[in-house]
């Protein structure tokens, strides 16, 4: 009888828990700027030529960035080094065999809406480096520069596995056992 009062008490405490969550969406200071990367098109090669180029792109502009403290720092530390970025698509598009044309823009360019970790990020033209990979008719992926969330993602990446647990779902498998 007790285990099943119990059992009880946790399908209630975790309905409610469930249902009171509600989701909060932040939204990007109106003071940032984006990093957009569009590829030639959804084939699984544009897409890995995409992900090449982001994850080599990114890795500089996050080792550029790192002491930036302002968006006006940031700007200028992007805009000085564009031809660097531009060597770095290159390369990487040429070290994996690709053959298709590129370009990098700096400027205020387009952003659909998009959710991602709970945080909202409004569609509107967006400071950004753009860089677009042949045609430019794929599914894009895109971040902040700053304040510099992207760099935070990188880092995230790079940790070991980590295991979440939920307190009631331990409780309920330890008297269920």
């Amino acid at each position: 009888m007790k285990k099943l009062l119990l059992f009880i008490l946790m399908i209630i405490v975790l309905f409610t828990v469930i249902n009171s969550y509600k989701e909060d969406y932040y939204t990007i200071p109106n003071e940032s700027i984006r990093i957009r990367i569009i590829p030639n098109s959804n084939s699984v090669e544009d897409q890995y030529a995409k992900k090449q180029v982001k994850t080599n792109l990114e890795l500089d502009i996050k080792d550029d960035l790192k002491n930036s403290k302002t968006i006006s720092d940031s700007r200028q530390i992007i805009k000085n080094n564009l031809p660097n970025y531009e060597n770095t698509v290159k390369n990487v598009l040429k070290s994996e065999n690709i053959m298709q044309k590129y370009s990098i823009d700096y400027g205020y360019h387009y952003f659909p809406e998009k959710i991602y970790k709970g945080v909202k990020y409004e569609e509107g033209e967006y400071e950004s480096l753009l860089v677009t990979l042949g045609e430019g008719k794929g599914d894009n992926w895109w971040c902040i520069l700053f304040p510099p969330l992207c760099s935070l993602e990188v880092d995230e990446n790079n940790n070991e596995k980590i295991e979440y647990s939920l307190y009631v779902k331990e409780m309920f498998d330890k008297f269920i056992k």
